[in-house]
């Protein structure tokens, strides 16, 4: 009888024990896992954050594609290849129409700046500003499309020109690609 009990206590132990293992095993398991996910997770945010550097020649490659107007030459003094492309700038100039009263100027005023910000989130625009003084040309933008056609199209859906407020002239532009304002 005593044979008939320790059998199943003996089984019941072991069952137990290996239960307990298991929790053990499953918790370092878990444990392993999340330490190596946060050390990959780290490793792919700094990889993410580090910019992709392009040469001049991929650059000019990839504007080419997109129809943009570039040319390179080599600066005597650095040795560095520096990469020329054309812009457009569209000089904002006093229009016809400046009968407005003051709340559709200010709501023209707003519909401008909101089209000025939609124009560089986009990246059709790079700069903009008014000038600041009080003659005939109000301010610029400068496009960062490939055709003046495009440039054009973009300038006259400003509402300040739509309403004649303002009026656009365009001259395309050469500048250094990636200088920045100083």
């Amino acid at each position: 009888m005593m044979k008939n009990l320790m059998i199943p206590l003996f089984l019941a132990c072991i069952l137990f024990s290996c239960k307990e293992g298991a929790k053990a095993s499953i918790s370092d398991i878990k444990e392993n896992t999340s330490e190596v996910i946060e050390e990959k997770a780290d490793s792919i945010v700094e990889v993410i954050q580090e910019p992709i550097k392009k040469t001049a020649k991929q650059i000019k490659e990839e504007l080419i594609t997109k129809g943009f107007k570039v040319f390179d030459y080599v600066d005597e003094k650095t040795q560095d290849t520096i990469l020329m492309q054309q812009y457009f700038m569209a000089f904002l100039k006093t229009g016809p129409i400046r009968g407005q009263n003051e709340e559709e100027t200010a709501l023209l005023q707003k519909e401008h700046l909101a089209h000025l910000t939609k124009m560089y989130e986009l990246g059709y625009a790079d700069i903009s500003g008014p000038f600041d003084d009080d003659g005939a040309i109000r301010g610029i933008t400068i496009y960062n499309v490939p055709t003046l056609k495009m440039a054009d199209s973009l300038a006259n859906s400003d509402p300040m020109v739509k309403a004649g407020r303002l009026e656009i002239e365009i001259h395309p532009w050469w500048a250094g690609k990636g200088f920045a304002l100083r």
